[in-house]
């Protein structure tokens, strides 16, 4: 069936067959998930409610503080009442059939108010307009107070906004116009059929409520994703290697090495050949080795940075050399994978020794003073929570990681499926991205302890020594090699001017920063063929004091900023050999690309 069927036969009102079978799966599963809860609450006995994260205090601390200033709140207060009072106002204006202006509207990135009769039902408008005003005044009156901790205003402030987006109209069937529509239309099936995919999200999560994003029956790995021709080539406990097949007569005689971030999986550079970094790259003549990391078990518990720095790079780069004959290589970190390559980097020149001839970092962070929205689960109460959780099982749950990640985006990534899955009674879309966001990995509990209290909450890899990998000390000022830093302006998860501040560490290195538009995945995963976003360079000769002074002297360019880096990285890389077959080199063929690592699914 293809897509466009299978999406219209699921916005079809289901027949009286499949809502007979639906209802008695819906009794199956209720029946089967209340014994299990209560088998597990038995099994935990009483406990007392916990505040790991902080929460409740957070918010104590603000009211008391509100409180203190009851002018403050009073004036708050008054403000909400006014524009109640001018929603009233235009709306009874519109009601009679006069031009009114709207009090507040969606901003245009809002996604959750596009249905039409969001504008053009009198009822449903007043219903947005409300909302919208209540949220606004509720943010600006916590994000004013005064008094608070940093770390303690930053919680309110995600925390608020995470209640004010679970209270949204849109999220209850009879304040969203497409639900009550659908409501009426199937008398109430697809919140039957909706009920139906609830339980079958909380039993496939064992009691845990996990929303499904996509169809993950679409797709398959080496099949519709990942699937540029390629063979796994080494391995070691920590990560296979893969070397993808050329698809030109020559290659530049220099090896690319991709390091990944172990936080989620690699093939987000290689989802589709139209936009498969990683094909790009074979293409445009790169020899490209790619580390798949391992989904790890309680098994490597005791795995470190040290570990992921020398049975990952180092054994990558001692792999590449048996197989080309070539002693270093143009590296490539992206996020987490970026940190580790410059931790790397600064341990080679420490060492005086050249591996790796160029660096390029994409969303990487090595300055963590300014974290983003991460920072509001980077605390000591919140790190030792989670550390007793780790170090009882081995490791970081992925599900845990994705989780938070999903908050940062609740309406996109939590919100639009709980509408879409439970009050339309629809089946999610197939999306090849959202089956990658869903492609959980597990964290080794000692290296994942070590990267949030060093970097995260100590901050360390800024200071020359102020962290010890395999007793050196990490000074990235000592790096030597041409670097290249690609970051993006919406970015949520590595802000990009605290990047920039990272990159301004790389002191005694010709450093490239470049900055590209949209966010995390997207402005990374940018192929020309695409003409999208664009991206911005400062030509001068070295970095701003500032990312401001850097942005206020760049200049915007279309198009991709693969171009630009294939244009660098070659001004280090020019001349050319003959193709490279794996098939042909001094290392044993293991399996075909993408490989069994990265074939494990949580």
């Amino acid at each position: 069936m293809s897509v466009a069927l299978k999406q219209q036969k699921d916005n079809e009102c289901p027949n009286h067959e499949e809502m007979a079978s639906t209802y008695a799966e819906v009794a199956r599963r209720a029946s089967h998930l209340i014994g299990e809860h209560i088998q597990r609450q038995l099994r935990k006995g009483i406990q007392t409610p916990s505040d790991e994260l902080g929460i409740a205090q957070a918010f104590m601390d603000m009211m008391s503080r509100l409180l203190s200033n009851p002018y403050k709140l009073a004036q708050a207060q008054m403000s909400l009442v006014w524009d109640y009072l001018t929603l009233w106002q235009q709306s009874m204006l519109r009601f009679a059939g006069m031009q009114a202006a709207p009090v507040a509207t969606p901003s245009h990135s809002d996604k959750r108010f596009r249905d039409e009769q969001w504008q053009e039902h009198f009822m449903f408008d007043f219903i947005k307009q409300s909302y919208l005003i209540t949220a606004r005044h509720v943010h600006e009156t916590v994000n004013s107070i005064e008094g608070l901790d940093e770390q303690t205003a930053r919680k309110v402030g995600f925390y608020t906004r995470q209640y004010i987006d679970a209270l949204s109209p849109s999220n209850f069937a009879l304040t969203n116009p497409e639900v009550f529509r659908e409501t009426v239309h199937c008398n109430g099936q697809n919140l039957i059929k909706g009920l139906n995919n609830l339980l079958r999200d909380i039993e496939e999560g064992n009691g845990n409520l996990r929303v499904r994003m996509t169809d993950i029956s679409a797709f398959e790995l080496g099949k519709n994703v990942a699937t540029t021709p390629g063979k796994v080539v080494f391995q070691t406990d920590m990560m296979q290697l893969l070397q993808y097949q050329p698809s030109t007569d020559k290659v530049f005689k220099r090896p690319v090495l991709i390091v990944p971030p172990w936080i989620n999986k690699f093939y987000i550079l290689d989802l589709r050949e139209k936009n498969s970094f990683i094909k790009w790259l074979v293409d445009q003549g790169q020899t490209v080795f790619v580390i798949s990391w391992v989904n790890p078990d309680e098994r490597l518990a005791e795995k470190s940075f040290d570990s992921y720095m020398k049975e990952g790079i180092f054994a990558a780069i001692d792999a590449i050399e048996k197989q080309t004959g070539e002693k270093d290589v143009n590296a490539i970190g992206y996020c987490l994978g970026g940190t580790l390559l410059a931790i790397t980097a600064a341990y080679l020149a420490h060492k005086k020794q050249k591996r790796i001839a160029s660096a390029t970092f994409m969303t990487t962070l090595t300055d963590f003073s300014e974290p983003g929205e991460l920072g509001v689960f980077i605390d000591e109460g919140q790190i030792s929570s989670l550390e007793k959780k780790m170090f009882k099982r081995g490791f970081l749950e992925g599900s845990e990681m994705a989780g938070t990640f999903n908050l940062l985006r609740a309406n996109d990534l939590i919100w639009s499926f709980v509408v879409n899955n439970y009050l339309m009674g629809r089946n999610p879309f197939p999306f090849d991205l959202l089956y990658w966001n869903s492609d959980s990995t597990r964290l080794p509990a000692k290296m994942h302890s070590f990267y949030l209290r060093k970097m995260y909450m100590e901050n360390k890899l800024i200071e020359p020594g102020g962290i010890e990998i395999d007793d050196v000390p990490i000074d990235l000022g000592k790096i030597n090699i041409p670097s290249f830093f690609i970051s993006t302006i919406e970015d949520h998860i590595a802000p990009w001017k605290s990047t920039y501040t990272g990159a301004a560490l790389f002191t005694t290195a010709p450093v490239r920063f470049v900055l590209g538009g949209s966010g995390h995945i997207a402005g990374v995963v940018n192929p020309p063929a695409a003409n999208k976003y664009g991206y911005w360079i400062n030509h001068a000769d070295k970095l701003a004091p500032t990312a401001s002074e850097w942005f206020s002297g760049a200049v915007q360019h279309e198009g991709s900023w693969w171009v630009n880096w294939q244009e660098w990285v070659t001004g280090h890389n020019d001349v050319k050999v003959d193709a490279r077959d794996s098939d042909n080199g001094a290392l044993k063929v293991l399996e075909d690309a993408p490989g069994s690592y990265v074939r494990f699914r949580l």
